[in-house]
């Protein structure tokens, strides 16, 4: 799983220097061309700016001359996103040689990054999007697998909408006080305990499968041990982000992480439906046990400078220092507001995808891995659009047409009948959700202050992760009365009335720019 007024271009080099009285010693840049590599950066006293083809054109200076520190420049540093008053918090510099000591100059080289990636330069995020990127993989394979083996074990959407509660609940309860931990504990080493148990819960789900031994009741109880580690890594994640960048970076940044969760859940849906078919559903689930250690060895390499603990106080009053911090403010409380409405009356029809699927459709499980890449795709193409996007203006009127769009999507989708209009509805749902609640999300970072920002990011994904679940169990509830597909638009329309309520009402929300 902010920000959106950093895109400002970065600019390089290092500040003027004062005169110094003494001898003069010129700076000068000499570069050396080695085949394709160039090397430069050098100081020498007494000598004039020159370039030539070899070392021999810049008299006894040779690349066997050069050292490490020779290769370094004076480029100030940026601070980190959590960095405060614009001081940095361990920050490394792009030039700055952070892993190794430069062997040999020849073999260095400059990797330019697109703008539209421009966080992955930083070797410590890089490191953690990447781990995250291929665990989140192994999660949406077994997603789909558990929701599969659900429908297979009860042919039942009332079922399906009980294991989305457990999977979820956990998080309403917890993670606000996850938040409270995130804020005072090193998030390394949370990470690690909460990676660590839901890999061994994938792995028990696999063996249990795998013999055959399985049952709804079983499922359902390992679902919710996932869920509550899953509510107390989301805020630790989400807190351990702006230390890994710069403040200049942190809006790409989340934009990235949106793009490579939205990344998974194309390709986690689409490789675990294509698995189930080939290998079983206990598959899934050992793969996604498998991937955990993507992000574990993530968490053991990278480095960063852990902030200064708030004081310590009693758990419930800081929880309600930061609900008051984040309600005070018109913006912030519009925003998670919003949040609240989508999650509570639309993310749960992702829950009922499977139903929509072998029942509504009659596609199997490569049908349902496809619909379910189809909106990861679209999420896709909308983190990539946050990623892309330079200045946003009128972004509360921005997030407010992009959760219309996100609800009416849902609506046509419930009545398609066609495999392929479904997938292309799926799509452009996927597409709204994703620019609506990274905005969101990148406006609350940027909104909170660092020794807030763990509170107000749990409050958020109490808001977006455990409302689904009592979406989920309602509509489940509700599909022994009504048409499931008649349920779940009933909700996207409730919540379009919602969100336009809030927009009138908030200003706050109409002000944000």
């Amino acid at each position: 799983m902010g920000i959106l007024s950093t895109n400002a271009e970065i600019s390089g080099g290092g500040p003027e220097r004062p005169p110094v009285a003494g001898p003069v010693c010129e700076s000068t840049i000499v570069k050396t061309k080695i085949g394709d590599s160039t090397i430069g950066g050098t100081t020498l006293c007494g000598t004039t700016t020159a370039e030539s083809t070899t070392a021999d054109a810049i008299g006894q200076v040779t690349v066997d001359d050069l050292t490490a520190s020779d290769l370094t420049t004076d480029a100030p540093k940026l601070p980190r996103a959590d960095a405060v008053d614009g001081l940095a918090l361990g920050a490394v510099t792009d030039a700055a040689v952070t892993d190794a000591a430069v062997t040999d100059a020849a073999e260095t080289t400059v990797i330019e990054i697109p703008r539209l990636a421009r966080a992955l330069r930083h070797r410590d995020f890089r490191l953690f999007w990447t781990g995250n990127f291929l665990s989140n993989i192994g999660t949406w394979m077994q997603n789909i697998a558990q929701g599969w083996l659900v429908l297979q074990l009860t042919n039942s959407a009332f079922w399906l909408g009980v294991v989305g509660f457990a999977a979820s609940f956990p998080i309403l309860l917890f993670a606000l006080i996850g938040g409270v931990i995130a804020d005072h504990v090193n998030k390394r080493k949370m990470l690690i305990v909460t990676q660590s148990a839901m890999m061994v819960f994938a792995f028990i789900m696999a063996a249990l499968a795998w013999f055959k031994i399985i049952n709804v009741h079983e499922i359902i109880f390992l679902a919710l041990g996932t869920g509550i580690a899953m509510s107390l890594n989301t805020p630790t994640y989400q807190a351990l982000v702006p230390q890994l960048v710069p403040r200049e970076d942190l809006t790409n940044a989340i934009a990235l992480n949106s793009a490579q969760f939205n990344m998974s859940r194309v390709l986690g849906p689409t490789l675990g439906g294509f698995a189930m078919a080939i290998i079983g559903v206990a598959g899934n689930f050992f793969l996604n046990g498998l991937s955990f250690l993507a992000v574990l060895i993530a968490l053991t390499r990278i480095r960063y400078t852990e902030p200064a603990a708030p004081a310590e106080g009693h758990l419930w009053e800081k929880l309600k220092q930061g609900f008051a911090y984040a309600f005070r403010h018109s913006a912030m409380s519009s925003l998670i507001l919003l949040v609240a409405i989508g999650s509570l009356l639309a993310i749960p029809y992702l829950t009922f995808v499977p139903y929509f699927a072998r029942d509504v459709l009659g596609a199997g499980e490569p049908g349902l891995g496809i619909l379910m890449a189809c909106s990861g795709a679209g999420a896709f193409l909308g983190a990539i659009t946050i990623a892309s996007l330079m200045h946003l203006r009128r972004r509360g009127l921005f997030v407010v047409r992009a959760s219309a769009g996100f609800y009416a999507a849902i609506i046509a989708f419930t009545f398609s009948r066609n495999f392929y209009l479904s997938g292309l509805l799926l799509a452009v749902a996927g597409y709204c959700m994703i620019i609506s609640v990274a905005t969101i999300n990148s406006l609350l970072q940027h909104l909170a202050e660092d020794h807030m920002r763990g509170r107000v990011m749990s409050i958020y994904s109490t808001a977006f992760l455990g409302l689904p679940p009592i979406g989920c169990l309602v509509a489940g509830s509700l599909s022994h009365l009504f048409y499931a597909p008649h349920v779940i638009a009933g909700m996207c329309s409730l919540a379009i009335g919602g969100t336009l309520a809030v927009y009138v009402n908030k200003e706050g929300l109409r002000e944000l720019d």
